[in-house]
């Protein structure tokens, strides 16, 4: 086997075996989460004002994975009504400099991928135009 086969193999397997926690970094929900959390412990509903457009269920269950993976505690307090903080974890304050990274070339780069989308939105306005055309009834 050449080199180039092992490399992409040891490369693949690699990617594989991190496939979970890419996929937990990766969801838009964790990226706004972990971003709301970045500057101190917050209560569950701080959060779910702050991160515009989740729901109760997406962001108990992105709460639950966080703290799964060690990136968020949780912590209750014997209060009554009971009182729950989360903060990021120093593993959780790990992923901030990724993820404004992450944030300052998608921020940097919309613009080209708005205009990529608008022509792609175009041909295909044209591809369609095209297919009924040439299938119109004469």
């Amino acid at each position: 086997m050449s080199d180039t086969n092992t490399f992409v193999r040891a490369d693949h397997e690699a990617c594989t075996s991190v496939t979970d926690v890419l996929a937990r970094i990766g969801d838009k929900w964790t990226v706004l989460v972990v971003g709301t959390l970045r500057d101190g412990p917050l209560r569950y509903n701080e959060i779910q004002r702050r991160a515009e457009g989740i729901s109760q269920r997406m962001l108990t269950l992105t709460l639950k994975g966080l703290e799964q993976d060690g990136l968020v505690n949780r912590t209750m307090y014997p209060t009554i009504p009971p009182r729950v903080d989360y903060e990021l974890t120093e593993l959780g304050h790990s992923l901030i400099v990724p993820l404004r990274v992450l944030f300052d070339w998608a921020t940097e780069h919309r613009p080209e991928i708005v205009a990529a989308r608008n022509a792609f939105e175009s041909k295909s306005s044209e591809r369609a135009a095209a297919h009924a055309a040439f299938f119109a009834p004469k």
